[in-house]
């Protein structure tokens, strides 16, 4: 084991180490700690500069080969996800100003980053599972909903489902080909034994469950809706991103075959209609989100359809423009002293004449998730079915296309009552604190360089 590796290739995940265990004394230290979303946003930004570092000096090692490796594209996939979660932890400050929220989020990173650099399965089921085994915490943190408990059991119940799916996968993988390394998938792609067909189904369907993917989506409503804030914005952004990049790592560059292309194909495809035909019917804006989480989960899936280089940008190009757009949205929701009363729709009502900062913000992220030009959105979902139509699966690609057109109704139906509808009388109206604010331009900021500069994201992937 080269030491000077583990220590350099594994310094974003050394950092977020360190701030749990400090996070972790500052609360047995103190009755009452003080300081923690400060030092949050330090870590996390000193971790996302390691990764950026990273990626910019071209530095590539294998700390624990066959486990675990690092690369210019993996190091750059954690400092864009590290920089995201920054404005997330700010939407943190008004729901959780100190207390078990900081470590648990920590840890998660923790795990999302050991994801990016996998190379076998163990440290894949790792990753996977510190990456989601705190967030099922935070679900419960919400205690100001009652819908809380009922949300993070179904969160819990369900993960484990998709655990036990992706481990007998994992298992069966292993019998077949006696080795962990991810590579063994890859290659079991275009096999006809049936044991490998069936790891494979396993394991694919397990990561569906984890994206909530039809019909494997019922924990994502009730567990975005039971959730606080900044913790739906966490699960709508940085977890699907782990879970989808994490998927990429497992396939690979390997094209799609045989019985594997209609499971990747369908099941999304249904989810794309069913997520943005379920969207229109929500009153509640978290809700609303989580279908739409599922049906943008579909788009992502489509991707797997393409081949090549191709494959990585367009996921990549895409989990960046959702998730930043995804949290200026969420940033960008008026306060309010009751947290039911901040997520009915109605609340957005005329918005625009009290508020026209958050309307417009809002309205950007509502027009790039619904895949209006010019905004980055637009070019994500092009890419996606670029992608497809260019590995020669056009019908695939027009049915889509036309369940993407669902979609805009909800999204222009947000705008219509932002700007087009009388101010609603939204209870006790609580000023936007200067945090969310600061989240706000965070995502505006880069949401508006990838529009006009999207060719230099593809570049670096």
């Amino acid at each position: 084991m080269n030491w000077q590796s583990v220590f350099t290739g594994m310094l974003p995940e050394h950092l977020l180490l360190i701030g749990i265990v400090l996070l972790l004394v500052l609360e047995i230290a103190s009755d009452r700690p003080r300081g923690a979303l400060g030092l949050s946003l330090v870590i996390v930004g000193g971790a996302s500069a390691a990764a950026a570092w990273l990626h910019f000096t071209g530095y590539a090692a294998a700390p624990f080969p066959g486990h675990f490796s690092i690369d210019a594209s993996s190091a750059l996939a954690k400092a864009v996800v590290l920089a995201l979660a920054v404005p997330v932890l700010l939407l943190a400050r008004d729901d959780f100003p100190e207390g078990p929220f900081y470590p648990l989020f920590l840890s998660s990173l923790y795990g999302f980053c050991l994801l990016l650099s996998s190379d076998s399965f163990l440290t894949l089921f790792l990753g996977l599972e510190i990456m989601s085994l705190p967030v099922y915490v935070l679900v419960l943190l919400a205690f100001g909903r009652p819908e809380s408990p009922e949300a993070a059991l179904k969160y819990l119940v369900l993960g484990g489902t998709a655990t036990a799916m992706f481990l007998m996968g994992v298992s069966l993988l292993y019998g077949g080909s006696a080795t962990l390394a991810l590579s063994s998938f890859a290659g079991a792609l275009g096999s006809h034994d049936v044991m490998a067909i069936a790891g494979i189904v396993l394991v694919i369907l397990a990561f569906f469950l984890k994206a909530a993917i039809v019909p494997f989506h019922a924990w994502a409503p009730d567990a975005y809706e039971g959730a606080s804030l900044p913790v739906t914005a966490y699960m709508a952004t940085i977890i699907k991103a782990g879970v989808l990049l994490a998927a990429l790592r497992l396939f690979g560059t390997a094209p799609m075959s045989g019985p594997m292309i209609g499971l990747i194909a369908f099941l999304p495809l249904v989810s794309i209609v069913w997520g943005n035909l379920t969207a229109m019917r929500q009153t509640s804006f978290r809700r609303m989100i989580a279908y739409s989480s599922i049906a943008h989960a579909g788009y992502l899936f489509y991707a797997f359809l393409g081949d090549g280089p191709g494959r990585l940008q367009a996921v990549v190009f895409y989990l960046l423009a959702y998730g930043l757009l995804n949290v200026l949205a969420f940033a960008s929701i008026p306060p309010n002293d009751d947290d039911a009363t901040r997520d009915r729709l109605d609340t957005l009502r005329g918005l625009f004449h009290r508020d026209p900062y958050a309307a417009v913000m809002i309205g950007i992220a509502m027009l790039s998730l619904a895949g209006i030009p010019p905004f980055p959105g637009f070019v994500a979902k092009f890419l996606i079915f670029k992608n497809v139509i260019a590995a020669g699966y056009t019908m695939y690609a027009v049915l889509g296309l036309v369940g993407s057109y669902l979609g805009i109704y909800f999204y222009l139906r947000v705008i219509q009552m932002m700007f087009m509808s009388p101010e609603a009388d939204s209870g006790t109206r609580v000023a936007h604190g200067r945090a969310a604010l600061a989240a706000s331009v965070l995502c505006l900021v880069p949401t508006i360089l990838i529009a006009v500069f999207p060719g230099w994201v593809f570049g670096r992937f």
